[in-house]
């Protein structure tokens, strides 16, 4: 497991998306907690991979 001193340690919070949240739009709401704007992101990056059709690399058909 890696420490926050650990110099490989990375932080993958989305940072950007955080900052750039729309204000006023109804479908996609405000969230202001970092931590609940990270389990809110994590959901919806499932879903998004999720609904991602299916397509096979051509060098690995039969």
């Amino acid at each position: 497991m890696l420490a926050m001193t650990d110099p490989n340690f990375k932080i993958k919070f989305p940072i950007w998306q955080f900052l750039n949240q729309p204000l006023f739009n109804p479908k996609t709401p405000l969230v202001l907690n970092p931590s609940q704007f990270w389990q809110h992101y994590q959901v919806t990056y499932l879903e998004r991979c999720w609904s991602r059709a299916y397509r096979p690399e051509p060098r690995f058909r039969s």
